[in-house]
């Protein structure tokens, strides 16, 4: 893969409410290569969509560095910080409460670029049929209101928004999950194909996991607000180190009544993260835990070339898979 455009150095994120500390991101570390698809996957409230607001500085980082081209974006202030949002933007889970509507579609594609002083009405409003002709809309739909367009029209105006000034680095939060099978085949390849055309850097936050395989080109598995694996999609895929990644898997249906395919049925309930297990955050979920499990967080063993599991027995189950 290339040079890394963003690189996350044990990157927390806690939350202080009057019931206790929430740990939704605990020292994550990962990079993402420029103009690749990073896929962030794992069940709902691992963290997913707290450490890609994170990354942005949406929501502020309790530790950690997010090294964008070089910089540190949590150093910044709110000056630097402003001019570095032109280089990161985000497309959000819901098309319908992510668009204010009582705006036109162009006010909304255009709100960006007035907030930055980019251009004057006449070429904002250029822009704003160029980005909507390019996501697969009509120019003159920037005159209509979001309840005039259906889900997957909607999340195009998103994208659109999303490009409106020329982002190198975007976060698609859940961007397909509310919309009709056929409708996210649309939105994935309008995706593949910005990607190519803008040479854009994505991180896309999803739970389905075949989705995720289409898309990415390295996958990272979360759990509880730790990483439990990473690696090049295609290998991960096919040989997951990890029994979180293995049981999500199992999970995916097979289109084939004859092929074989047993699932992995986790026990239990996913943790509080006001109290999550110590040692591994998966144990008490893990069909192999053992007293070892309890003994530290795990750390990162490299079962292959970029590929590694959050697993302290992971040698042994691969061993003996």
């Amino acid at each position: 893969m290339s040079e890394p455009l963003l690189q996350i150095r044990n990157l927390s994120k806690r939350f202080v409410t009057p019931r206790g500390t929430i740990h939704a991101v605990s020292d994550a570390s990962f990079d993402i290569p420029r103009g690749s698809i990073t896929g962030l996957v794992g069940e709902s409230g691992s963290g997913k969509t707290t450490l890609g607001r994170t990354l942005l500085r949406l929501v502020e980082p309790t530790e950690g560095q997010t090294i964008f081209d070089g910089q540190d974006l949590n150093t910044l202030s709110a000056s630097e910080l402003r001019d570095a949002r032109r280089r990161m933007q985000i497309i959000y889970q819901d098309p319908v409460s992510s668009l204010n509507p009582r705006l036109r579609v162009a006010d909304i594609i255009t709100e960006g670029l007035r907030a930055h002083g980019i251009g004057n009405r006449a070429s904002r409003r250029d822009k704003a049929a160029a980005l909507l002709e390019e996501v697969g809309l009509q120019a003159d739909h920037m005159n209509k209101f979001p309840h005039e367009f259906s889900g997957g029209q909607r999340q195009r105006i998103g994208i659109a928004r999303a490009l409106a000034l020329e982002p190198e680095f975007i976060v698609a939060d859940e961007s397909v999950s509310a919309l009709d099978v056929s409708i996210q085949a649309q939105v994935l390849n309008l995706l593949l194909d910005l990607r190519e055309r803008r040479n854009l850097t994505m991180l896309f936050i999803a739970h389905d996991l075949s989705v995720v395989e289409y898309l990415c080109d390295q996958i990272i598995v979360m759990y509880l607000g730790r990483l439990v694996e990473k690696g090049p999609s295609r290998p991960l895929y096919s040989d997951p180190r990890h029994p979180y990644t293995r049981a999500l898997l199992s999970a995916i249906p097979v289109p084939d009544p004859a092929r074989d395919h047993s699932r992995t049925i986790l026990r239990g309930d996913i943790p509080s993260p006001l109290d999550p297990p110590s040692g591994c955050v998966f144990r008490t979920r893990c069909p192999h835990a053992a007293d070892i499990c309890t003994e530290g967080v795990p750390a990162p063993v490299e079962t292959g070339p970029g590929h590694h599991s959050f697993c302290k027995r992971t040698e042994e189950l691969y061993a003996t898979a």
